[in-house]
């Protein structure tokens, strides 16, 4: 089975222009049946709270390896997905469940983005748009694609598992995973020319 490999291309601690860079790429490969989803980190009952008011149409789930099997009374089973208007106003039971994670999946692009990036805050989170098609360039030798064309956008961190926290935002351009030869690190700075961009660090696997 086929993976992707995503590189870097843009990195900026204003969150406007990281989100403009980023459709500029999504532009690029967009398809009538692209996608986009969003996921974030509620570290704190606090943080879960607010993203629960501010997300009405997010799922919420737990992270935590140590989530208890049976839910404390008024708490719905955080270990699987609950939807926002399914949690109860006083999370603080909820404490055991930490960190949760929000999400919305597979929505229109441009339906969610500019709201899901001004109400996200300090925490890591994620964009992705999926289902797109980067072109092929014969005079380069690369060849079109569809099943790994993405694009990211990090939120306040450098790593796609969400885990390196960082004061700047992170555009990361997908493509397949090939043989090493360096197919992958053409093709992606070939992607990134096309907005003005250039790769700017190792991959991500």
């Amino acid at each position: 089975m086929s993976i992707s490999v995503a590189y870097p291309v843009f990195r900026t601690p204003d969150l406007d222009l990281a989100l403009r860079v980023a459709r500029r790429m999504v532009a690029f490969g967009a398809q009538p049946c692209s996608e986009v989803s969003v996921m974030a980190e509620a570290p704190t009952v606090a943080e879960a709270r607010r993203l629960r008011d501010a997300l009405p149409d997010a799922w919420f789930e737990s992270q935590s390896m140590d989530a208890p099997v049976v839910p404390p009374p008024g708490i719905p089973d955080l270990t699987c997905a609950v939807p926002a208007r399914g949690l109860p106003d006083d999370l603080a039971d909820a404490r055991a469940y930490l960190p949760l994670t929000g999400s919305m999946l597979y929505q229109p692009p441009g339906s969610i983005e500019d709201h899901f990036a001004a109400v996200i805050g300090p925490h890591p989170a994620e964009i992705r748009w999926s289902s797109l098609a980067w072109p092929e360039a014969p005079e380069r030798d690369l060849y079109g694609e569809n099943n790994h064309a993405e694009v990211t956008l990090l939120l306040n961190c450098d790593s796609r598992e969400l885990d390196v926290r960082a004061d700047t935002h992170l555009v990361l351009v997908h493509v397949r995973r090939c043989n090493g030869d360096g197919y992958e690190d053409r093709f992606a700075e070939w992607l990134a020319e096309q907005i003005g961009q250039k790769v700017i660090g190792a991959p991500q696997r």
